[in-house]
């Protein structure tokens, strides 16, 4: 019996967590979180594809694959359902050598900023979507580093994904954009990405005993609850060192290296216990549906959104 493309579609999403990274404000570490998680998955075996939204291409670089490959993101986009644009799209991470399967990579390109502008049609944003579902089959987990703003490349990453973690640091700016961020997913929700849910706030580049990073975190607490995840990402200089050699950080020496790993694994798990916490909850068929009821937790269930919550001020 032939599947239709609704329920490969629907298969693919039960079986493979998709896991968009994103910020609305440049600099906070958003491509470090993605290589954070990327090489915790291949610590523990885990088979994932990274997908390279940002036209500057900094995942690329940082996993060790070229970013002057003959096809890109921008040619994925620009055709999705072409098997033989797909196949040629995935390289292996210079990580692992040149074995396919481990950890992958859909290489970033400034060409495709030509896909980011503010008004894509619903057509477009389904693009990588469509592409995902031919060829994540072999993946456990897809993570996406998305560009810094909202236009359409953001939104077609969303569009395809089940989870999306905001990427923050302890600043006023960057709680205002982490806000944003929860309130545009949750549109983006609202008007058709039914699957896309938040995995919640990562807080990263956190200096031990500031004074202003501890008021920063606690008024994030109050104000998103348990969307905030822990443990907060210290800043370290060994992820700079380790992502200017182009080598995971689990493999980095010392005991600060360690430290760093440990705690994206954390993260790691979180976001593959939340992906378990949605299978268990989806309904067989899409026919028998039920309305969701909301929650406040941070493990997958259906969270508040910022709206309606106090500031800790």
């Amino acid at each position: 019996m032939v599947e239709t493309a609704v329920e490969v579609s629907i298969r693919y999403r039960r079986r493979v967590l998709v896991l968009s990274i994103s910020s609305l404000k440049g600099g906070v570490g958003k491509t470090s979180v993605t290589l954070g998680l990327a090489s915790a998955a291949y610590n523990r075996g885990i088979p994932t594809l990274v997908v390279d939204m940002d036209p500057q291409a900094d995942s690329s670089t940082g996993l060790d694959v070229p970013t002057s490959t003959r096809v890109d993101i921008a040619d994925v986009l620009a055709a999705p359902k072409s098997q033989k644009i797909l196949s040629e799209a995935i390289l292996p991470s210079g990580w692992v050598g040149e074995k396919m399967g481990h950890l992958d990579v859909i290489s970033g390109s400034p060409r495709a900023a030509e896909f980011d502008r503010p008004s894509l049609s619903e057509r477009y944003l389904r693009r990588l979507d469509d592409a995902l579902t031919r060829i994540a089959k072999g993946y456990r987990l897809v993570l996406i580093d998305c560009p810094p703003s909202l236009n359409g490349l953001t939104r077609t990453a969303w569009s395809a994904s089940s989870r999306v973690a905001v990427v923050t640091e302890p600043s006023l700016f960057s709680v205002a954009a982490a806000d944003r961020a929860l309130r545009a997913a949750d549109e983006l929700r609202q008007r058709g990405a039914s699957d896309l849910q938040p995995l919640g706030l990562i807080v990263n580049r956190v200096r031990a005993g500031s004074t202003e990073h501890d008021y920063r975190i606690q008024e994030m607490r109050e104000m998103f609850g348990p969307l905030v995840l822990n443990p907060p990402l210290a800043e370290r200089a060994v992820m700079q060192q380790s992502q200017g050699s182009a080598r995971p950080i689990h493999s980095w020496p010392g005991k600060p290296a360690e430290e760093v790993a440990a705690s994206f694994d954390v993260l790691l798990d979180r976001a593959l216990r939340s992906e378990s916490i949605r299978s268990r909850r989806s309904p067989k068929k899409d026919s028998d549906k039920a309305p969701e009821k909301k929650s406040s937790g941070g493990d997958g269930a259906e969270a508040k959104t910022p709206a309606g919550q106090k500031s800790g001020k």
